[in-house]
């Protein structure tokens, strides 16, 4: 066999390893589908969560005071005919915001068949996991390098990332399923804008990409967007659920759509500190994927800091989330203020992530795009 035969071959070898990751890409998309509609079938056939029937259920003596308060009267009939008054359980944020660890929904809420369909979703997104990482893996050895040299690597790369972070706080023994349903559609969303408008066929990099710190500084990157999207996630949900206690508190009667859904959340309370958690815990890595990527620009331009737009949203990104998390540390700010501080400042990680890469011009515009 000839140098030229050889080549030819690992040539094609690479083209069949593309050609496996993108089946198995696709495979993992049919299989997120699946728990997409698993989760699906477990808000809707489970109970409400612990919080939501604690909340439905307290009363104003079983509570104590500022735990809950009655509502308008109603008249009840009762078997014997007799017609009596009753007043429906209202309870106030300080007892719906007790809970410190969330719920979720359908095995939280204590039913068989709830629990059943939720423990389906989580095997399927699991397996779904699997084979995502098999895409990205296979990917990565078609060309012999890290699989996030473009924007649909790192797509596909980020919402593996994602996903695994679920499963590890899963296997910590957090109670988080509440997140599988948002997390799978926005999952699904990714992948499909990946395999169609991101599309890039597997290809070498850039000179400018050909260090071990593509290795550091973009497998951090990934994985802080990947947590601070669990952060967003969690922070988005707890301004639904603080609106729906603050009605609750003040005697308003929520719909149909807020009682099924809302109500198997966990405290807005709850929402609101998983939320700082999680971003407060992986800030610091992203402070030092802003500095390690500032060492990668001196090894490959000769400068640390040229104010490129990649370069100077990443600082606002940090900027962003260094002011929320220090609102919530000095200033006191909890809640609604502080969610809106961590939904701007995960919107400029997400610009960083599209609008940079695809609408602005700069060192770092080698996302295929």
């Amino acid at each position: 066999m000839t140098l030229a035969d050889a080549t030819q071959l690992a040539a094609a070898t690479n083209e069949h390893l593309a050609n496996i990751s993108n089946t198995l890409i696709y495979s993992s998309m049919a299989v997120y589908t699946l728990a997409f509609f698993a989760y699906i079938a477990e808000w809707i056939f489970g109970s409400r969560s612990k919080v939501g029937r604690t909340a439905a259920a307290l009363t104003a003596e079983g509570a104590g005071a500022g735990g809950a308060r009655t509502g308008p009267a109603v008249t009840v009939t009762k078997a014997g005919g007799t017609a009596v008054l009753e007043r429906p359980k209202v309870v106030v944020r300080s007892a719906a915001g007790a809970r410190d660890v969330p719920d979720g929904p359908g095995a939280a809420g204590g039913t068989e068949k709830g629990d059943l369909y939720g423990r389906v979703a989580i095997s399927l997104t699991v397996l779904a996991f699997l084979i995502e990482f098999g895409g990205v893996l296979t990917r990565a050895l078609s060309v012999q390098r890290a699989p996030w040299g473009n924007m649909y690597e790192f797509s596909i790369t980020f919402s593996t990332v994602a996903v695994g972070v679920y499963v590890v706080l899963l296997l910590l023994k957090k109670n988080i399923r509440w997140l599988g349903l948002p997390l799978v559609t926005t999952v699904l969303l990714d992948l499909g804008l990946a395999v169609t408008v991101l599309y890039t066929a597997s290809d070498q990099l850039v000179p400018a990409l050909h260090s071990y710190w593509l290795y550091i500084h973009v497998s951090t990157a990934i994985l802080c967007g990947a947590v601070f999207y669990v952060g967003a996630v969690s922070t988005l949900l707890y301004l639904f659920k603080d609106s729906y206690e603050n009605k609750l508190a003040t005697g308003g009667t929520p719909g149909r759509f807020a009682n099924s859904v809302l109500d198997r959340l966990p405290a807005a309370a709850s929402l609101d500190k998983f939320a700082y958690r999680v971003n407060a815990a992986v800030f610091p890595l992203w402070t030092f994927t802003i500095i390690a990527g500032a060492i990668w620009a001196g090894d490959a331009w000769g400068r640390y800091w040229g104010w490129d737009p990649k370069e100077t949203w990443s600082f606002i990104t940090w900027v962003a989330y260094a002011g929320y998390l220090h609102a919530r540390a000095t200033a006191g700010w909890k809640g609604r203020k502080a969610a809106y501080l961590a939904l701007i400042a995960f919107g400029c990680w997400l610009f960083n992530y599209y609008g940079v890469n695809i609408f602005v011009s700069g060192k770092h515009s080698y996302a295929g795009v």
